[in-house]
């Protein structure tokens, strides 16, 4: 029974855990080319050019919608193409699942900012952090190095495994490589300044919240849920809702209330000081435990999430009653 169900359905399964092991084992190789750094250049060229004048807003809807349906109908008609060499696809959606994953690179970036941390090289830790992270490093403590590395592994448990594996579930690499523009599109035009606040809008407030509602959520329930915590339930139910994001705030208040310790406070961003609400009250000295069992729960998290997907897969066709196969998403 086993055997049948991987034989039939190794389109999905194939991909789904070759991907996931190649991530695992080789992170994101900078010498590699990468289709998140094409999305990249493709929103900066759009950017430069339609951001600008009059009507901005308009403009960036334009851009960003037009950009993930191009991603999504790209990677679709590749499944269509290569519907009767059901081999060669495998291999090119295992290569673009282990693209779309960002776990090892997340945390291996965490551990260069936590060495610089234990050997007390303030300035090589502040520029290792700023690799990763938003805010304006230049003036940071250790401790507060220490709490945007830890901010950031949560935050991005959700955007950079979680949300991509859902994605996968639902559409395949179509829908995994689309959410994956989304993703990247927030991350470059989804600030809030004067460059940015009509051309990113729609793709920050609208597409990037909308994507990661429900992974962001998931996030902070695995995260919480095995082992139990239930003072990670009790920080997520009182603190989750009042991040200034509709997201960020669930899997950085469930990783607070694993750790019992505090997130949040001032930070500078663009050379604007932000007040974050605090998640948590135990002001206390994070330790390189801490950082060291934030990463342990992201691979728990990752894996966790492994399973969810494929129960996913299994539930959905469960529920409408015919194969992927008819949709050409997964082989």
């Amino acid at each position: 029974m086993i055997h049948d169900f991987i034989t039939t359905h190794s389109g999905f399964l194939i991909p789904l855990a070759g991907g996931f092991l190649l991530d695992a084992l080789l992170g994101d190789p900078a010498r590699l080319p990468h289709p998140i750094r094409l999305f990249g250049k493709m929103i900066s060229f759009c950017e430069l050019k339609f951001n600008k004048g009059k009507r901005r807003r308009t403009k960036g809807i334009a851009v960003a919608s037009i950009l993930v349906l191009l991603v999504f109908g790209f990677l679709y008609g590749i499944q269509l193409a290569l519907h009767d060499f059901p081999a060669v696809k495998v291999v090119i959606n295992t290569v673009f699942f282990f693209y779309a994953l960002g776990n090892r690179s997340l945390i291996e970036e965490a551990w260069k900012v936590e060495r610089r941390v234990q050997k007390n090289d303030l300035s090589a830790a502040r520029r290792q952090l700023s690799r990763i992270v938003g805010r304006d490093t230049s003036q940071l403590s250790f401790q507060q190095i220490r709490t945007a590395t830890l901010e950031t592994l949560a935050e991005n448990l959700s955007d950079g495994v979680v949300a991509p594996l859902f994605f996968y579930a639902l559409g395949g690499i179509p829908l995994m490589m689309a959410y994956k523009m989304i993703n990247t599109l927030d991350s470059m035009i989804g600030y809030k300044n004067d460059r940015y606040n009509d051309f990113g809008w729609f793709a920050a407030h609208i597409l990037d919240d909308g994507a990661n509602y429900v992974p962001a959520r998931l996030t902070a329930f695995l995260m919480i849920s095995f082992p139990p915590s239930s003072r990670g339930f009790h920080f997520v139910h009182k603190y989750a809702s009042r991040h200034s994001s509709p997201n960020s705030g669930y899997p950085e208040s469930a990783l607070a209330g694993i750790l019992n310790c505090r997130f949040g406070g001032s930070n500078t961003y663009d050379g604007k000081r932000v007040e974050k609400p605090y998640i948590g009250k135990n002001y206390r000295e994070l330790t390189h435990d801490d950082v060291v069992k934030s990463c342990i729960i992201n691979i728990r998290t990752s894996l966790l999430m492994l399973i969810c997907t494929l129960s996913m897969y299994c539930i959905f066709q469960e529920l409408t009653g015919f194969s992927h196969n008819f949709l050409y998403f997964w082989g």
